[in-house]
Order: C-alpha cells, then structure tokens, then sequence
C-alpha cells in the first residue's frame, strides 16, 4: 500500500481517545498532511503518544511505506488535554473511546454542543451503530459511524455506516475525507450490529470456537488452516470472487455444487440461512457484472501470479530463497 502524498493545504482532525486506534488514525492523518489534535481525559495515555507515534512512523520508514521523514509526520501530532480545544474549528471529530454505549452516548453529547455545526461526528465504534447513543442528539444528522481494521494505518478499508437519521450527504463527506487520507471507505448500506467486518470476522470465530469445542482440530491447527490456506487467497480476493474462481462456470456453478453441503453445515450449528435460487441470482449477477464469464480464465491466472509474488514475499521473509 503506497502511502498518500502529503497535501499542500493542511486540515486538521480531532481524534478523542489516545488508545490503539486512537494513536493509529493519529497516523493515518497526519501521514496525509493533516494536523491532528489526539485527546484523552488520561494524562498517562497524552504522554506515551509522541513515542507510540514515532515507533510507528520510524517502522513505516522502514518499509517503504511513508513518502517523507518521520520526525515530519510526527510533528502534525500534538496532545491535547481539554476537549473543547480539541474539537475547536475542525471538519471532523473521530471519537475513539471504549466500547460503552453509556460512555458514547455522553461523549457524543458533549461533541454535538462543542464541535463546529458542520463538523462531522464519527464512531470509531467495532460494533455499537451509532442510533444506540446519537439518537435524541439535536445535531444527530451528522454523526455516523467509521469503523476501520486495525491497524488503519496499515488496513485501509473503514466502515462508514450511517443511521436512518443520518444526512447523507454527511456521508458522503465522511467517504470523501477518508479517501484523501488513503483509506477504502465501504458505505454500509443499513444498520447492523458488527457492521460487515465483525459479522464476517464473528462467523468465522464463532465456527472455530466450535472446532476446538468439539475436538475436531486444535487451535493452533486452526490458525494453520487459515494462515497457510485461507489468508492467503482472501489477502487477494475476496470470499465471493474466491469461489467464483475456483469453480469453472463461476460462482452459480459453486453454488449448485456445495450450496447443500453449507447448508447441512449451518444447521449443525443451528443455523437455517439457505443459498435461495433468488438469492445466489442475485450474488451471481453481482459478480459477472464485476467479470464476465469470457474473462474468467484470464483472472484465475492473475489469482494464480498474485499468490506465487505473494508466495515468494513470505518466503523470502522466512529465509526460504
């Protein structure tokens, strides 16, 4: 991932919360050009900031992935202890506390009355939608959640996932921002508790907590399946284009073949979501939208040379040659 070319003109962001995410969205921004004021009622936390950052920075630097001295990304950070100075004059408040819905629902609260009128107000939140604690806000219309991986300095991809009374348009400011600081917004299109990144990360815990459970592999068995097997064809391609690929005929061939072997696997586990007709139409349309079947055999070769550079990286940082 290259990192984004620092910008001429400088924004500032005000990030509450100096915990890991926190320290890592101070990364992200300020990577970008902006100026970022990190917050946090912890004074403990304000002061381990500058040396978290620069670590973090100097080990960017390290591999390439910064376009600039780190000492000058560093100085776009600073500390501050009060949050109406933290939120004074910026176009976006990045709240970044824990996941309490009591201790958001007073934070936000606090933000509505200090932030800017058109500041946006985002939810770092992994699960909480943000109707569970900006609902009676009277400035609700611009809050909204972005949830990001971890690190987000490192995993681009943010949730923007808005309420019913969300503006949209604060939305698409929000997708906006995040994309000119190098990140990949994803709009979730309805509120959901996890969103999309917990309930995929959810199932597949959920299936290995129930491996373990019924002593079919051991949990270091299962961290091999996944990191010698399934990570890395999902650091490529995504579980739809994965199986899209893997079968010739694409994705409604797949379906038809191993649809009824999932589902007698979901109801092991007391689960009843069938693979519809109506629903594997509308995932198979989705698909050869994005590739038509014609161009098939020439993206699995692309698969096939993207794992062998992938193959070949890993091996080389295990010593392999």
């Amino acid at each position: 991932m290259n990192a984004p070319s620092v910008r001429s003109h400088e924004k500032t962001v005000a990030i509450v919360g100096a915990g890991s995410i926190g320290v890592a969205f101070a990364l992200v921004f300020a990577r970008a050009g902006w100026r970022v004021r990190l917050q946090d009622p912890d004074a403990s936390r304000l002061a381990a900031v500058a040396g978290e950052v620069a670590e973090r920075a100097t080990a960017l630097k390290t591999f390439e992935l910064l376009d600039e001295a780190p000492q000058d990304v560093c100085a776009r950070v600073a500390t501050v202890a009060a949050l109406p100075d933290a939120v004074a004059g910026v176009p976006l408040v990045l709240e970044c506390a824990p996941e309490r819905v009591e201790l958001k629902r007073a934070l936000f609260a606090q933000l509505d009355s200090l932030a800017p009128a058109d500041a946006i107000l985002a939810s770092v939140s992994s699960a909480l939608p943000v109707s569970s604690f900006a609902s009676d806000l009277p400035g609700r219309a611009r809050c909204l959640i972005a949830h990001p991986g971890n690190p987000p300095y490192l995993i681009p991809v943010v949730e923007i996932v808005p309420a019913a009374f969300t503006d949209m348009q604060v939305a698409q400011r929000a997708e906006q921002l995040f994309s000119e600081v190098g990140m990949a917004p994803v709009r979730v299109a309805r509120e959901v508790e996890g969103f999309i990144f917990n309930r995929l990360q959810g199932a597949v815990l959920r299936e290995a907590y129930c491996l373990v459970r019924d002593g079919v592999a051991s949990v270091a068995d299962i961290d091999r399946v996944m990191r010698e097997g399934l990570a890395p064809r999902w650091s490529v391609i995504g579980p739809f284009e994965t199986v899209d690929l893997n079968t010739r005929g694409g994705i409604a061939s797949h379906a038809q073949k191993m649809g009824p072997a999932y589902a007698r696997m979901g109801k092991e586990r007391g689960q009843d979501d069938p693979w519809t007709p109506q629903l594997v139409a509308d995932v198979e349309r989705q698909r050869r939208a994005v590739l038509p079947l014609e161009q098939w055999q020439s993206r699995v070769s692309w698969r096939d040379i993207e794992l062998m550079a992938l193959t070949r990286d890993r091996n080389k940082r295990a010593g392999k040659n």
